[in-house]
């Protein structure tokens, strides 16, 4: 950034950034979720089918544990990316924290207001 940009500019961006930011943090937290949902669905599936709840024991079997691996796999993946994400707000709030400090700010003395 040079002199002549107006660092007003680069905080907007940066702001928008931050709200896209938040969004994909929210997505990621309705994944997990989700995956926590399936890992706990698929584990009672799969106790249901061993107690013989269920006629068709192979393929309620075999669908459980694959619930229980899709939701481990989707687990995973969406918490590291969450961390990822929350590293980035961090950092473009620190930008914008370090971009606002060196405006120059001035002080709004006390002045009487004029009523129209």
């Amino acid at each position: 950034m040079t002199e002549d940009d107006d660092p007003t500019d680069e905080i907007s961006r940066i702001e928008a950034r931050l709200e896209e930011l938040a969004e994909a943090a929210e997505r990621c937290r309705k994944f997990i979720l989700a995956s926590k949902a399936a890992i706990a669905g698929g584990a009672a599936l799969l106790l249901v089918t061993m107690l013989g709840l269920f006629g068709v024991g192979i393929v309620s079997a075999l669908g459980s544990i694959a619930m229980i691996l899709g939701g481990i796999v989707s687990l995973g993946s969406n918490v590291s990316t969450l961390r990822q994400t929350e590293e980035a707000i961090g950092a473009a709030e620190l930008l914008r924290s370090d971009l606002i400090s060196r405006i120059d700010l001035r002080m709004v003395r006390d002045a009487p207001m004029k009523l129209v």
